[in-house]
């Protein structure tokens, strides 16, 4: 039932890629509390807030798949420690404006921008490292790992960025983001080459991101993977919907803010820890549409509820479902992506997994500006649904897809 830890033990250089993840994606998390404040405290809109998933997803869809094409074609270490220098950049940049306090909004929202463009390099290279650093069979343990990475960031960071905001201000919280991409640089850093061969190296510009796209068309799996986690993202994300949430249930207190994206992490963190009830299980594609429907239904349930406490709650639930549902997604691109394909096909994955996300934030916040944040949310959620239940019936591939079985691997560059 527990998180198999055998890729840890096994390989060195997964283990430090993993703990400088963490410490990373601790930093990331604070800032994104300090974000959310910092344009919530100069504006009081949630149309605002909700900009700032604009301001994140553009550059990913936009420069997303070029991205990918370059992570097919450059080493790919060198290439991941270029893009992690420029996002601890823009961290400097904005723990600059909140010290000088002159910057408006919208300099902030560019600056959060120009991070997400480097993102889009950083984020889709990191994926490809997993063939060469853990084993086949342990593919499924490695991710559920990463997402404990993630999700304990999430539980921690936030809480504590809300503390760090209400007593040092945001700009603390930015000057810790970019400490943490150094420790994210010597992790990479550490990383063994990872070049392709020229045979495998994709042709070069639109050519070879049209070979990556007519790949996804022709993937049935891979296809609906992405499309079930597009639902879920553009259709239910909650996070811009989190300071008026806080407004209307804790007063507007800046300590509780972090509340709301730690209750996810909290449920998250249950799921990875007994990752191996699900992690083994033979179709991750059925796996990964439970957990979506789950989330849509669990974030519903929190635009029903009045209570405060009730509502983070059912945050958790939704934390613990899409922890199944990314974890379970992630093992099925990687099972059916070859080595060749991953950057672009990763760079597909991050622009769902992130820019999804961001427009959902979008959504939710222009929705709840015209409207409510009960509507946004419940309105939100009911579409999801409808939406899975046309994936479902439209995408065989996805829920009957099985896992190989486990063979006999050569040892992966970097495992002990």
């Amino acid at each position: 039932m527990l998180a198999d830890t055998a890729p840890l033990r096994e390989s060195p250089a997964f283990r430090r890629l993993w703990l400088s993840s963490l410490c990373s994606s601790f930093g990331g998390q604070m800032t994104t509390v300090a974000v959310l404040f910092q344009i919530w405290h100069s504006t009081n809109s949630a149309a605002w807030t909700g900009a700032i998933g604009l301001a994140q997803a553009v550059p990913l869809i936009a420069f997303g798949l070029f991205a990918g094409a370059l992570a097919d074609r450059l080493d790919r270490r060198r290439y991941f420690m270029a893009c992690t220098v420029g996002q601890g950049a823009c961290s400097a940049l904005l723990a600059t404006q909140a010290l000088l306090g002159t910057f408006p909004v919208l300099a902030v929202l560019f600056i959060v921008a120009g991070q997400s463009v480097f993102g889009a390099g950083a984020g889709p290279t990191a994926r490809t490292f997993l063939p060469h650093l853990v084993r086949t069979e342990h593919m499924g343990s490695a991710i559920a790992l990463n997402r404990i990475s993630f999700q304990g960031s999430m539980m921690v960071g936030p809480a504590l960025g809300g503390v760090v905001v209400g007593v040092a201000g945001v700009g603390a919280c930015y000057l810790i983001d970019t400490l943490s991409f150094g420790v994210a640089l010597y992790g990479a850093f550490r990383l063994p080459r990872l070049a392709m061969r020229s045979e495998q190296a994709p042709r070069p510009g639109l050519r070879g991101v049209a070979d990556g796209l007519s790949y996804l068309v022709h993937a049935a799996p891979v296809r609906g993977a992405l499309l079930t986690d597009l639902a879920t993202t553009v259709l239910t994300m909650p996070i811009s919907l989190f300071p008026l949430l806080n407004a209307e249930r804790f007063g507007n207190n800046p300590r509780t803010l972090g509340l709301f994206l730690t209750a996810i992490a909290v449920g998250g963190v249950v799921a990875s820890v007994f990752s191996g009830t699900f992690t083994r299980l033979p179709r991750p594609g059925a796996v990964m549409l439970l957990g979506s429907t789950v989330w849509a239904a669990a974030l519903l349930m929190l635009g029903l509820v009045a209570n405060a406490w009730l509502g983070l709650a059912c945050l958790a639930v939704a934390g613990a479902a899409d922890t199944l549902a990314v974890v379970s997604r992630s093992t099925l691109v990687q099972l059916n992506t070859p080595n060749e394909m991953l950057g672009r096909v990763a760079a597909a994955e991050q622009i769902a997994g992130q820019a999804g996300p961001e427009l959902g934030n979008l959504r939710a916040g222009l929705t709840a500006a015209a409207t409510s944040g009960q509507v946004a949310l419940v309105s939100g959620g009911m579409l999801c649904l409808a939406a899975l239940a046309v994936i479902v019936v439209k995408t065989p591939q996805l829920r009957e897809f099985t896992r190989p079985v486990a063979v006999e691997t050569p040892q992966p560059v970097g495992v002990a």
